[in-house]
């Protein structure tokens, strides 16, 4: 609901609005009287806004762009204050309109408040994922309680609630339409689940208990930030051994940029040590970077993230006991497909034992190997990726390095869009004409049409390099989102990564799995470029299904319209050859022990986290605990250690919720061989169709087991999954013997 949308802005849940919009509208109902005073200070409200611009409508072509170029820390407080005045008006309308509880005049009026607000978490987006600095950690480490207040303020608003809950319970809720129906339910479970039934002292517990997580949800953040920031590998010539030639120039670029000219920078993100433990032949270098990576926020500095971690774990249990939960993860569940925590963990115990015994014959494979050598070693975490590159070396006789000579990014920015048009039906022409404001010169924007009328569709940004200030990992985004209730709003989305860009000139190659990661993140922009829907609200989505349609996206970039016109050598022009391509796919099972296990790891972590008696728990000794009793490889780690697992610590969107992944891939196996078996394979025209219509544009309109229903005619099994990561599949191997 665009007036309690409990959004993760930089660790921070937040109740207010949804997708921004760049007209305000009719709310329809009767206002109550204006006093003097309300009437002086909505006149100094109105000055305030229309001298900041980052409370200003949104104005230019295309229905109104954020303006990104007059972007200023110095007015980001105000803005937030007027936002939530603003909003603070809107609610206090619809609560207490005299009028009788109807759809119409509380939840669409409550899908029209907050759009000052909404405006102004764009810009705070972007400072707090794209550009972050001192300051704004400091502005953000100030408002973070503030927010929270103002998010616990609209929760348990009771007048709000009552209303809320009268179209909930009343007769008009049999006579809307379905979409309506999930909208008016969304709503309640938004306000229920969140605080709205408590009273008295339970009631101002709930509202501290979330003031104080959202100052450790931005403080763990930042922390992780700092550590990334903090913590910079030099190497010298003599320690470059190994690592090629487009590592090193991009290394000796970074490295320039922080005044250390004629070293080498490995920065403290997966983007950079991924690729230096992958190749290069320094062990002892290897392990330092592997450790400084993996200790991120665990440092035993000012930057600990422990003892922020056991408070958080402290204060969601209580959080959810008020409401008659018995556990966090019992509260977090409810509403996603998965259900409950024993459905979760089910699927993921079901995959873990195959997992490990992977896991085993990978080290066996690349001991033997070091042993060949006469490396004399025992295989270590830091020696994983390095022996896993010679042994796909020496088994597929398949080169990480020669592979990345086809993966240029420009290339796969432009296979997407050929893959948007044939399934989606989109065209991207690219905006140069500075009619749309950028925040970074890195920065380029797309203008999205349908490709055979010629609609506009909206707009799609890209960010692709990393910086200083900018978060690690890849993510996506949407600064505005398709409504059709008020007049229809197009899309405004994003897209973002952390790529290291080369020299002047040269191009950026990346590996296959970032290849695949471009691909996925785009799957996120698709997604809400293909929404359909009427309400602001239905443009959100449940976590664990969430993740779907961007993993399904990935399955195409080995499909051969993309190979023949789009993976070309870096040098030569010439397309990827049909010997490689068979490579690639024979290996397409390889690492899957190491893949399944260090993010599987993970995801059991945070769902025992969140089903434990935090009382007393020591994160490090837990996680630890945990692991030993998994039976997980010494040779590997988590993928995210508890201590930088941003995922479910920055905030609440994937706590007790990691799993997610999987889940979303047991969708995404299952769909891809319905793919795999029509007629026209991946680019079956009947089968793309149902899936735009089932799978991306009702967005959370729809129940997601109904909609994946509706796609594939049964529901998902886990077989495919299985099949895809090369694990037996239990009748499957029986029958072969």
């Amino acid at each position: 609901m665009r007036s309690l949308l409990l959004a993760a802005v930089s660790g921070l849940a937040l109740a207010a609005c949804s997708q921004p919009a760049d007209t305000a509208a009719d709310t329809q109902t009767t206002a109550p009287e204006t006093t003097d005073s309300q009437a002086s200070d909505a006149a100094m409200s109105d000055e305030a806004e229309a001298s900041n611009p980052l409370t200003a409508e949104w104005t230019g072509p295309y229905g109104g762009v954020p303006a990104f170029d007059q972007m200023d820390l110095s007015y980001l407080r105000e803005a937030l204050e007027i936002g939530m005045e603003r909003n603070r008006a809107e609610i206090e309308q619809i609560a207490n309109n005299p009028e009788p509880p109807t759809f119409e005049n509380t939840i669409v009026a409550m899908e029209r408040a907050g759009e000052t607000l909404n405006r102004v978490f764009v810009y705070y987006g972007i400072w707090s994922s794209n550009l972050s600095s001192p300051e704004f950690r400091e502005i953000q480490r100030e408002m973070a309680p503030v927010l929270s207040a103002f998010s616990s303020e609209i929760t348990q608003n009771k007048d709000l609630f009552a209303r809320i809950q009268a179209v909930h319970d009343g007769e008009e809720m049999a006579t809307l339409r379905p979409d309506q129906q999930r909208l008016v339910q969304l709503t309640y479970d938004g306000f229920a689940r969140n605080g709205a039934t408590l009273e008295g002292a339970e009631a101002e517990r709930y509202a501290e208990i979330q003031s104080r997580l959202a100052e450790l949800h931005t403080q763990f953040a930042n922390n992780v930030l700092a550590d990334e920031e903090n913590y910079v590998t030099y190497l010298s010539e003599d320690e470059l051994s190994g690592l090629p030639d487009s590592f090193i120039t991009a290394a000796a670029n970074l490295a320039a940029e922080r005044g250390h000219e004629g070293e080498y920078a490995v920065l403290n993100t997966r983007s950079s040590m991924d690729p230096f433990l992958t190749y290069s032949d320094e062990r002892d270098l290897r392990e330092e970077v592997w450790r400084t990576y993996y200790n991120r926020g665990d440092n035993g500095d000012e930057y600990d993230n422990n003892a922020i971690i056991a408070e958080i774990l402290q204060l969601r249990d209580e959080r959810v006991e008020l409401l008659g939960y018995d556990n966090y993860a019992q509260w977090r569940l409810e509403n996603r497909m998965a259900g409950t925590p024993e459905r979760a963990l089910e699927l993921m115990e079901t995959v873990w034992p195959a997992a490990i015994a992977r896991v085993e014959e990978e080290v066996a494979q690349m001991q033997a190997l070091a042993d060949e050598r006469g490396d004399d070693i025992t295989i270590e975490p830091w020696d994983y990726r390095y022996y896993m590159e010679k042994v796909r070396q020496a088994e597929y006789d398949l080169n990480s390095e020669e592979v990345k000579q086809y993966f240029n990014i420009e290339n796969l920015r432009e296979a997407m869009f050929y893959v948007s048009g044939e399934l989606f039906g989109f065209e991207f022409e690219e905006i140069t004409d500075g009619s749309v404001p950028v925040f970074h010169p890195d920065v380029r924007v797309w203008e999205v049409t349908d490709r055979d009328s010629g609609d506009h569709i909206g707009l799609w940004y890209l960010d692709p390099y990393a910086r200083q200030g900018k978060r690690s990992g890849a993510w996506a985004t949407s600064y505005r989102g398709h409504t059709t209730f008020d007049g229809e709003e197009t899309v405004l989305s994003s897209n973002n990564s952390n790529f290291i860009k080369g020299a002047p000139g040269e191009p950026v190659l990346i590996s296959f799995d970032d290849a695949t990661t471009f691909f996925h993140e785009m799957g996120h922009a698709l997604h809400a470029l293909s929404s359909n829907v009427a309400y602001p609200t239905l443009n959100g989505g449940v976590r664990d299904y969430t993740e779907f349609q961007s993993q399904l996206l990935e399955r195409w970039v080995l499909t051969e319209p993309v190979i023949e016109n789009y993976l070309r050598h870096a040098e030569t022009g010439e397309p990827m050859p049909d010997d490689l391509v068979a490579r690639i796919r024979a290996a397409s099972t390889f690492n899957q022990g190491f893949a399944t296990t260090e993010y599987l790891a993970s995801a059991l972590v945070d769902m025992y986290l969140h089903t434990a008696d935090p009382e007393g728990l020591d994160p490090d000794a837990f996680e630890r605990e945990t692991l030993e009793r998994l039976g997980m490889p010494e040779e590997l780690p988590m993928r995210h250690r508890t201590p930088h697992f941003g995922h479910i610590f920055s905030g609440e969107g994937y706590s007790a919720g990691y799993y997610g992944y999987m889940w979303a891939d047991v969708l995404t196996s299952d769909a891809a061989e319905a793919f795999a078996e029509a007629p026209g394979g991946f680019y079956d025209a009947e089968l793309a169709e149902r899936m735009v219509q089932y799978l991306f544009a009702p967005r959370n309109s729809v129940d997601p087991a109904d909609a994946y229903r509706e796609f594939r005619g049964r529901d998902a099994t886990v077989e495919p999954l299985m099949r895809d990561r090369g694990f037996p599949v239990p009748g499957e191997e029986e029958e072969g013997e």
